[in-house]
Formats: structure tokens, sequence, C-alpha cells
């Protein structure tokens, strides 16, 4: 029996000290090694109550920039998995060529359809990157990326 159909919204990334421009990024993470994923952030979403996953929706939002090489190529991609499970890729990996050192900033959002290893609660959701020239790529999350949640209370 459902008893209620709740929805759940959080701004989870880069949280921090307020800023003069009101907008906060999460700290830079940068490769290291080539063509090898990065995580730039993560976090857990868990609503205050446990339910059935009716939808997902998502407005995630970080900027991109090689450190120093005008040549480097960037990947990047969402992804989301239930907590401790197999992580699930939110949309195809995005190749950013030749991405230059001034912050690129990109944006996915959008519902997702539930699938196998990403359809309950609690859940986590992070950003990884890669770059193809060793120690270039760098990325930051914004803080106006958001998560939100429709899920069914029993």
């Amino acid at each position: 029996m459902v008893l209620a159909v709740i929805e759940h919204a959080e701004y989870p990334f880069a949280k921090g000290a307020l800023t003069s421009d009101g907008v906060q990024w999460s700290a830079e993470v940068d490769t290291t090694t080539p063509d090898a994923d990065v995580e730039v952030e993560s976090v857990a979403i868990r609503p205050p109550a446990l339910g059935e996953v009716l939808e997902v929706e998502f407005g995630l939002t970080a900027a991109f920039r090689a450190v120093s090489s005008a040549t480097a190529d960037l990947i990047y991609k969402w992804q989301a998995r239930n907590q401790g499970g197999t992580w699930v890729n939110l949309h195809s990996a995005v190749t950013k060529t030749n991405i230059g050192t001034s912050y690129i900033e990109e944006t996915r959002s959008g519902r997702f359809q539930m699938v196998s290893n990403f359809d309950s609660l609690p859940f986590e959701v992070r950003l990884v990157i890669q770059c193809n020239e060793a120690s270039e790529g760098r990325a930051k999350v914004k803080n106006s990326s958001y998560i939100r949640v429709k899920y069914a209370a029993s």
C-alpha cells in the first residue's frame, strides 16, 4: 500500500563558504594517468524516508579545462548507482577535443529511466573525467547542480 508520493530535491554539490558572486564550485580535481577515470565529486542521496523510486531528474553542471596543454582531449561522464552497487552511466561519455586552458561549462539534465543497478534508495551520483595527456585534465562541479527524486513511500 502506497501512503504518499514524495518529491525530494537536493543541491548536494560544491558546499562551502559563500562567495561574492553567488557561485560555488567544488574543489578542482586533476587527472594524473592518461586515459584513466578520476572521480571529481561523489555524493549520496538519502531522502528522509525510503520507498519505491518513480522518477529521478538531474540538472548537473560542471566545468572542464586542460591545465596547460592546448591539445589535451578530456572525456567526462556522470554516473549513478544504488548505494554500494555498480556504476551506471547517466549519458554517453562526452569528449572535448583540444579543450584548451579556459574553463568550459556544460550541463546534463533531464529525467532518467531507472535501470538495473540504479533503481532504489539511497543512491550515489558522481562525475568522472579522464584525459589523453598526463596530468592535464581538470574539472569542478557547480553548486546549482541538483537531483530531484520522486518516490512512493509505503
